[in-house]
């Protein structure tokens, strides 16, 4: 392996070194100690939601379970190890089971596309300890992303509308090459229609989505004399494509449009709006061009969408970047809470944890999410109660095939159709209270007594 490699190229085999050092160093210290083959379990969950926000949309599960099953050091990732001089003192079983080593552990989570709260498991991972506590960073990555992408593009959609039209145009503003396809994913999963982004797109089966730049309208009118020009020349090319009509004078491009269609010269299919009062732009547009879809960008989001919506701007589908892929994080954590048997918990104010294997149980009644009680795994449900947590990997091996987007889409759909209004607003949103049931209850206090 390249000590030196500076092209920072990232494969499906780069996976199992993509974690932070301290958890080389725990594994390395649990095989000294003799702990590494101990069962554990860790379940990854947020302490609070992002500010403004009523919920989450689970999303990166599918991404997390390739990379358990890929788990794997090679020897050129094994001598790099080695030669850094860090684990220099390690125990040589340590370097054994490195080189042997694969993801034999279960793992439970919710299903992608469901509302989850604070306090309630994504996912647990039961593996033996050095497993276990190895794969954490890479599960955070993924699942902290895509939930919060998706919980960005569920919460869109549902201002929007079901009729709209939803872009994922984030490519360049994600955070990664990498962060570009798990967006786009998480977007479409969650409710939006298409991306930009040619390789995810083909990737997930789909097909993608875009109108044109202003950089062609600049060049082709700068040599062939007019804006109008560029729009004939796309056109050309690409005659069922929307044309970005506000490079230089948004009505004046349209007027021209008009003149154009009644003279038989161009049949205009869509426009789109980049800048300026899209409220007003696209009332005069709609009035020019009545059977034009018409498509909004420009750091659009979904408090943007609403007030659009709320003063009568004219626009049948967004294009949704960079509040769409960046934004609050989600701050998702990983914590251990049991080991051989032992129940374990975070006592620190504030980062406190609940200890045990837990499960979430759901009461919906007549469509409406009524309550969800955190409780142990061991727990019975309620009546008219349903557990979220699944059984999704047995022993390292997946016991289903990925699911299709389109059915993480509905089902994200459905979920927040399950919400509350005031869970679903967008300003001051009250979140669902879990209730935690009367043994987890018991379980915390003991194991804090126990603890000290």
């Amino acid at each position: 392996m390249n000590l030196e490699d500076q092209e920072l190229i990232l494969g499906a085999q780069d996976y199992s070194l993509l974690t932070d050092l301290y958890q080389l160093t725990m594994a390395a210290c649990y095989t000294g100690e003799g702990l590494f083959a101990r069962p554990a379990s860790f379940e990854l969950f947020v302490r609070q939601l992002p500010k403004g926000f009523g919920y989450l949309i689970a999303m990166g599960l599918a991404q997390a379970l390739e990379y358990l099953e890929k788990f794997h050091f090679s020897e050129s990732q094994l001598e790099a190890l080695q030669t850094t001089g860090i684990f220099a003192e390690a125990p040589e079983q340590f370097w054994s089971l490195l080189a042997e080593g694969r993801f034999t552990g279960d793992v439970w989570a919710v299903p992608e596309g469901t509302a989850i709260f604070a306090s309630e498991p994504l996912l647990r991972v039961d593996a033996p300890l050095w497993q276990a506590q190895i794969v954490e960073t890479y599960l955070l990555n993924t699942i902290n992303y895509q939930t919060l992408v998706a919980t960005r593009a569920a919460r869109m959609r549902d201002v929007a509308g079901p009729e709209a039209r939803l872009l994922e145009f984030g490519t360049r503003r994600a955070f990664s090459p990498q962060g570009a396809i798990w967006a786009a994913r998480a977007a479409i999963a969650a409710g939006l229609d298409s991306t930009s982004n040619v390789l995810a797109a083909l990737k997930l089966g789909r097909k993608p989505s875009g109108t044109m730049a202003h950089a062609l309208v600049m060049a082709i009118a700068a040599i062939e004399g007019s804006e109008q020009d560029a729009f004939s020349a796309f056109y050309r090319y690409f005659p069922n494509a929307a044309l970005l009509i506000d490079t230089y004078d948004t009505i004046a491009a349209a007027e021209r449009l008009v003149q154009r269609e009644k003279a038989g010269e161009i049949d205009v299919c869509g426009v789109r709006l980049d800048s300026g009062d899209l409220v007003t732009l696209s009332q005069k547009v709609r009035s020019l061009l009545p059977n034009a879809t018409i498509f909004a960008s420009g750091d659009l989001d979904e408090y943007e969408i609403a007030r659009l919506k709320q003063e009568g701007a004219c626009i049948d589908g967004y294009g949704l970047g960079t509040r769409l892929v960046t934004g609050k994080p989600v701050n998702g954590v990983y914590k251990l809470v049991e080991i051989d048997g032992i129940a374990t918990m975070k006592q620190t104010i504030n980062k406190a944890t609940y200890p045990g294997r837990k499960q979430i149980y759901r009461q919906i009644v007549e469509g409406k999410l009524i309550k969800d009680r955190l409780a142990l795994a061991s727990e019975v449900p309620l009546e008219s109660e349903q557990p979220l947590l699944q059984v999704v990997m047995k022993q390292g091996q997946r016991i289903q095939p990925p699911e299709p987007l389109n059915e993480i889409q509905q089902r994200t759909a459905a979920s927040v159709a399950t919400l509350s209004t005031s869970t679903r607003q967008l300003h001051d949103p009250t979140s669902l209270p879990v209730q935690i049931s009367d043994t987890l209850h018991q379980l915390t206090q003991a194991t804090q007594q126990r603890q000290g």
